[in-house]
């Protein structure tokens, strides 16, 4: 399935131009803080497979005020790359890559510990 256009960001990595994208308002369960952020990720050009990036914190727009992170575009390149190695093939049609980031892993991704957001 592919990442509407409207509302999503472009991004190069490595010269490819990638398309990515957070849900524009929340699923009940993201809402609730059940769910956590994701943001979904697909070739610009000739779009493929899908990867589903989940994060360890809710979405900034949550119903209960729990703790949350800005994505920042270094953070989606990060995961990009983190997904390729993973096996990750973003020129093949299939099914969507999930990557989960854990908790302890973010930190190693931004390179920094993350900030929080509350």
């Amino acid at each position: 399935m592919a990442i509407p256009k409207k509302g999503s960001r472009l991004i190069t990595i490595d010269g490819t131009v990638f398309r990515w994208r957070v849900r524009h308002k929340p699923t009940y369960d993201e809402g609730m803080a059940w769910a956590p952020l994701s943001f979904a990720v697909e070739r610009a050009e000739k779009p493929g497979a899908v990867l589903v990036v989940s994060l360890p914190c809710a979405r900034p727009d949550n119903w209960l005020g729990e703790r949350t992170i800005a994505i920042r575009p270094f953070l989606v390149v990060e995961c990009i790359r983190r997904a390729v190695e993973q096996g990750w093939n973003s020129g093949q049609p299939g099914t969507g890559f999930v990557l989960t980031v854990a908790e302890d892993e973010l930190a190693a991704l931004v390179g920094e510990p993350p900030q929080h957001l509350i």
